[in-house]
């Protein structure tokens, strides 16, 4: 029981603010690929709702991801 409670507890919250920033990070970076002109802190600031509720914004994080 300790083993899941010290992966729920630790090891969850790191990998989920892991993704948060490296992926936020690598947005930032990739920022002039997408089709925004403003709202550059917002948007990486942000960036998981937006993805989760805007289709357009989906396209655009996955351009500056990759660079597209």
């Amino acid at each position: 029981m300790t083993g899941i409670l010290f992966v729920l507890r630790i090891l969850v919250p790191i990998v989920i603010a892991w993704v948060y920033l490296n992926y936020g990070l690598k947005f930032w970076a990739g920022f002039p690929r997408t089709n925004f002109t403003s709202g550059r802190i917002l948007l990486t600031l942000f960036w998981p709702v937006c993805f989760a509720l805007n289709p357009s914004y989906r396209r655009n994080f996955q351009k500056a991801l990759r660079g597209r």
